[in-house]
């Protein structure tokens, strides 16, 4: 199977990277160097050529690199959904939101997921099962926007009504007619969030079953917040209104939904399993994303995985490099060492990154 993939990409004044362009071969890419040297860097790159903040979910001021914050941008060929070949531009001067090019013409960040999926684990996420419900909403709404790219736009959407409905509640407001109006966009938006997050998780599910892996399977939920099980979203806004003006925020909806997981062969939470149990529930969400969205779209999508090696001993780690390669996925992976990708052999394109007076250099690592 043929999957999405960027072909050549460009950095300029990106992070550490003053200049640099890479022409992948098609292959899963392995790119090492030392701590600091700008591999992630890369990946943050690649990451936005999807909508959103990318991988760090950074301000668009931030990727700039230092001392001289003259602006960034970002290019890429790409081999898009339905074999197409698109030129994808992004870039921003100063501290502006990002702006978007797809083949010379400006479109929205939205446009990116219609030509391109892409999917990634970082360091960060290592947490994901014992910190706050924010980070796993978020990685939920990743998974649901790359099977349903207009996913995004029922969030904009919801967030925006509820950000003009707190500011009511934070000003005592008592029309109605305000409240109600925007009530109803929340809770037309918050079904089709609702509606998004649970058809992605059906798809997990399904992936899951009967695969081929090493990493475990999990049982998943969406979970509401004790007072907030109300199917009708629009009512139980108008019955909070006074409760919610108390708070000064409100308290009901999708924005309050935990993702919860269960590690199926030892029925244990995630948040009970060993760090090691969570990160291979970690990779084995994000290949079972992969193989719906191969499933559904005929093409595996784009796979980030930074650092994911290290965490891995040797029998897993070739296990995860088997998979990346037998779904026929271009996996973009980073690591301090070249030796942790030696199980994939020539499977894969080497990359090495070095760094020297605060900027990064791009090579093939023969």
């Amino acid at each position: 199977m043929s999957g999405l993939s960027i072909t050549t990409l460009a950095l300029s004044q990106f992070r550490s990277h003053r200049a640099g362009r890479v022409v992948f071969d098609g292959r899963p890419v392995a790119i090492s160097g030392p701590n600091g040297a700008g591999k992630t860097n890369i990946l943050e790159a690649i990451s936005l050529l999807s909508p959103g903040r990318g991988l760090r979910r950074a301000a668009s001021g931030d990727l700039a690199r230092q001392p001289t914050s003259i602006g960034w941008k970002v290019l890429a060929e790409v081999r898009g959904l339905g074999g197409s070949s698109h030129k994808v531009e992004t870039w921003a001067e100063g501290a502006t939101p990002r702006d978007v090019r797809i083949d010379d013409k400006a479109t929205s960040q939205t446009a990116l997921g219609r030509i391109l999926r892409i999917l990634w684990l970082v360091p960060a996420m290592d947490r994901l099962w014992i910190e706050g419900a924010e980070g796993r909403r978020r990685f939920l709404d990743r998974m649901t926007l790359s099977f349903t790219p207009d996913h995004a736009e029922a969030s904009l959407a919801y967030e925006k009504a509820m950000r003009d409905r707190n500011r009511l509640l934070k000003e005592g407001a008592s029309d109605p007619h305000w409240y109600g109006a925007l009530e109803a966009q929340m809770a037309e938006a918050g079904a089709q969030i609702m509606a998004n997050r649970s058809a992605a998780l059906a798809r997990l599910v399904q992936a899951q079953q009967g695969a081929d892996t090493a990493f475990p399977q999990a049982d998943l939920d969406l979970v509401a917040p004790e007072g907030d099980k109300s199917a009708d979203l629009g009512l139980a806004l108008a019955q909070g209104r006074r409760r919610d003006m108390a708070a000064g925020r409100t308290l009901v909806g999708p924005h309050r939904t935990d993702l919860q997981a269960v590690y199926r062969a030892k029925g244990q939470s995630a948040d009970q399993c060993s760090t090691g149990e969570q990160k291979a529930l970690l990779i084995s969400l994000i290949l079972a994303n992969a193989r719906a969205l191969a499933q559904d779209l005929g093409q595996p999508p784009v796979l980030l995985f930074d650092e994911v090696a290290a965490h891995l001993d040797v029998g897993r780690r070739g296990a995860l490099y088997d998979e990346i390669c037998n779904l026929g996925a271009q996996a973009i992976l980073s690591g301090t060492e070249p030796g942790l990708f030696d199980s994939l052999g020539p499977r894969a394109q080497m990359l090495r990154v070095s760094e020297a007076g605060g900027e990064s250099r791009i090579e093939a690592d023969d």
